[in-house]
């Protein structure tokens, strides 16, 4: 595992979609490069330099396939607080080449959610796999809708979400979490760690025992975030005040073997 620790949120984004955009530009293949993304407030930052790459001509996703994590069930694509929504809103409407076709987003109003699900799985394996999977983790340490408990070789399919996690997203829904949908299709965190690399986005205080579960904890179930430590591409890209219940050593360790990619 590496763990990237930058000063603040800007620079992490920035060194992120660096990474993002560089594995892009050296891939050589005749297939396209497949990414998987996720939504809320952790990639928007890396969104925004993705687009600003794009659009000023750096960065080309003609031959780019995405995947992303997840979708709330019963949330049509127009609705505001859908995932499709979100990521037009934030990344792909903005994007100069980026094919509609190659653009893979659970659907939540399916009335086969298993089917869909299992359509998912695979057609990533129509690609040839996830080359790089970007995502973010909640401050409970799950990726995706992997919620705790979640078995570590799980693979696309229906959650049920935590009264936290309701609670939590519930300040995009009036602040009612009774209006956050009770039920969402999410990829595995098996689904996750098959790709070639996983780059994780852990940033603020609210974080701090995520990341120290993530980096420093035991494998397991209750933090599916530490599934990240068996995987030989997983990447963590964090700020400063994430890293505050991190051991001292630990933070040095890494701060001195990754001194070359401090911003």
């Amino acid at each position: 595992m590496r763990v990237i620790i930058q000063q603040d949120y800007d620079k992490m984004s920035k060194w992120a979609a660096d990474y993002i955009a560089n594995k892009i530009r050296a891939h050589k293949e005749d297939r396209p490069f497949v990414l998987g993304l996720p939504t809320g407030s952790s990639p928007l930052g890396v969104y925004r330099e993705l687009i600003r790459q794009n659009q000023a001509g750096e960065l080309s996703f003609a031959n780019v396939v995405t995947f992303n994590m997840d979708e709330y069930v019963g949330l049509p694509h127009e609705h505001d607080q859908s995932y499709w929504y979100f990521m037009h809103d934030n990344f792909f409407d903005h994007l100069v080449d980026m094919k509609k076709e190659n653009i893979n987003i659970l659907n939540g109003m399916t009335d086969d959610p298993e089917g869909e699900c299992a359509r998912y799985e695979e057609k990533i394996a129509s690609y040839g796999g996830i080359d790089l999977f970007m995502g973010g983790i909640g401050v409970d340490g799950h990726l995706a809708f992997n919620e705790p408990y979640t078995s570590l070789t799980s693979r696309t399919g229906l959650r049920m979400l935590t009264t936290d996690t309701r609670i939590v997203n519930s300040r995009f829904f009036g602040n009612d979490p009774e209006k956050v949908p009770a039920m969402a299709l999410s990829v595995g965190i098996g689904t996750v760690t098959d790709a070639k690399e996983v780059l994780v986005l852990i940033s603020g205080h609210n974080k701090a025992r995520a990341l120290k579960e993530t980096v420093e904890g035991s494998v397991s179930q209750k933090w599916t975030c530490s599934a990240l430590q068996m995987h030989n591409g997983a990447i963590i890209a964090c700020d400063e005040e994430a890293c505050g219940e991190l051991m001292v050593d630990t933070y040095k360790y890494f701060l001195d073997i990754e001194k070359k990619e401090r911003l």
